[in-house]
């Protein structure tokens, strides 16, 4: 049984939580920006590039014979994959910028001294007095 409990509070340990989510959420967001480059980004550059669509852009090696198909060098694909990989990068970049810019407000936002209690006013108000008592002539 230590083996399982040891398994157990492994694996709902935040950081393992976190990290599965965290998997979770990237493989969607890699359909997501797959489908935006593959639907959106590569159709519009073909477009602009006289209708070239790069998942047919490729260079024959061998021609194929007869059950054997043909090698091929499919350079558009690998295009296209580079894009994707480029607007992944791009959009975690902006992402983790975002976060550091709100840890950053964070981090000002505790460091900022707290406001006195109703104490420490008050004991302050009380110093004040007896300075203001001592510096009068008796």
């Amino acid at each position: 049984m230590g083996v399982l409990n040891e398994f157990k509070a492994f694996a709902v340990k935040g950081n393992v939580v976190d990290m599965a989510v965290g998997i979770i959420i990237g493989a969607a967001f890699g359909k997501i920006v797959s489908s935006f480059v593959g639907d959106v980004v590569m159709p519009s550059v073909g477009v602009l590039i006289g209708g070239v669509d790069f998942g047919e852009l490729a260079v024959t090696l061998k021609a194929a014979q007869g059950d054997v198909p043909a090698v091929v060098l499919a350079y558009g694909k690998f295009i296209q994959s580079i894009i994707d990989f480029v607007i992944i990068a791009f959009a975690i970049f902006m992402g983790v910028k975002a976060i550091n810019r709100l840890k950053r407000e964070e981090a000002v936002v505790a460091s900022l001294p707290a406001a006195p209690t109703k104490e420490e006013e008050l004991l302050g108000e009380i110093r004040d007095l007896l300075k203001v008592q001592n510096k009068k002539p008796q």
